[in-house]
């Protein structure tokens, strides 16, 4: 027992055997004020059902992990005050206490695959912290990609982040770390890091047979396909990296830190590109789910040859 409850629409979906996208919830509790968090959800589903598949948004709500959020759920998520932010170490809890929760890149991914959806569509992961030499401070999302067997689609992991770190735990852990349409490796905002990606794909179906070689071949954990923002809304990386060292250095300065950061961070950037860096996140995130949609239909399509 999981305490797993799917939405109409994702149940009505699984029966038919109709491709599904799975959705972080995060970003609506903790990435975006009201009511900008509750009109970005619905383009994103929106985007996903356009592009032939359906959205699958996550949270935990009265007890249960929501898979599939109807209209009025949406809105009470979009509007709650006082939301855990749940990864690996906290969703159980929250379930046992009866809370409300939203997930992240990692939490996602284990109801994702509790309710059979290979496929997710997100902002950027979580990764290695700057100065994690000394904080220690790696997001769970790594550990998450190595271990469960789903495919996410992000624009890269979040700028605020060390990138290179990243890159290096992420080889350690050996996820596949997969560059769509590119070589370089995307940065969130920016379509590049300047760091060259390890893997580069071009298609959907591609990532999909990618996915399916890795199940048929036993290897646990699933990949992580870096879809590069589109050009019109990206902000070059040489324009953000002051704004981010900026950014940081007032975090430390305040002590801010673990799970308050990227928040924190996100929040200033916004504040120091007078609101360029939400346009930014929208865009990508709305392209990550057209994409992720593409993988979705691939896969659905390989399973019924």
């Amino acid at each position: 027992m999981h305490a797993l409850t799917l939405g109409a629409e994702v149940a009505a979906a699984r029966d038919a055997g109709a491709p599904l996208v799975a959705l972080e919830s995060t970003i609506i509790t903790h990435g975006m004020p009201w009511p900008q968090n509750l009109k970005t959800a619905r383009a994103v589903e929106a985007e996903v059902r356009a592009a032939g598949a359906v959205p699958a948004t996550i949270a935990v709500m009265d007890g249960r992990i929501r898979v599939g959020l109807d209209a009025p759920e949406l809105e009470r998520l979009a509007r709650a005050e006082g939301v855990m932010k749940l990864s690996r170490a906290d969703l159980a809890v929250c379930l046992a206490q009866g809370r409300m929760g939203a997930t992240t890149v990692a939490a996602t991914m284990i109801c994702a695959h509790l309710a059979g959806i290979a496929v997710f569509a997100t902002g950027g992961i979580g990764g290695v912290h700057r100065g994690a030499e000394t904080s220690l401070d790696i997001s769970a999302d790594l550990q998450e990609l190595a271990q469960t067997p789903v495919t996410v689609v992000a624009a890269g992991a979040k700028a605020i982040l060390d990138l290179p770190k990243t890159l290096e735990v992420l080889e350690t852990l050996g996820v596949p770390v997969i560059a769509y349409g590119q070589d370089a490796l995307p940065a969130f905002w920016s379509r590049d890091s300047g760091l060259t990606a390890p893997l580069r794909l071009d298609r959907a179906a591609d990532i999909s047979r990618a996915h399916q070689m890795r199940a048929a071949l036993g290897l646990a954990g699933g990949q992580l396909v870096a879809n590069p923002i589109p050009v019109a809304d990206e902000i070059p990386a040489a324009t953000l990296a002051p704004l981010i060292a900026r950014a940081q250095a007032e975090a430390e300065a305040h002590g801010i830190a673990a799970k308050a950061v990227t928040p924190y961070l996100l929040g200033r950037i916004f504040e120091l590109t007078e609101g360029r860096s939400l346009a930014a996140n929208i865009a990508l995130v709305r392209n990550n789910a057209r994409l992720a949609a593409a993988v979705a239909i691939a896969m659905q399509d390989a399973a019924s040859e």
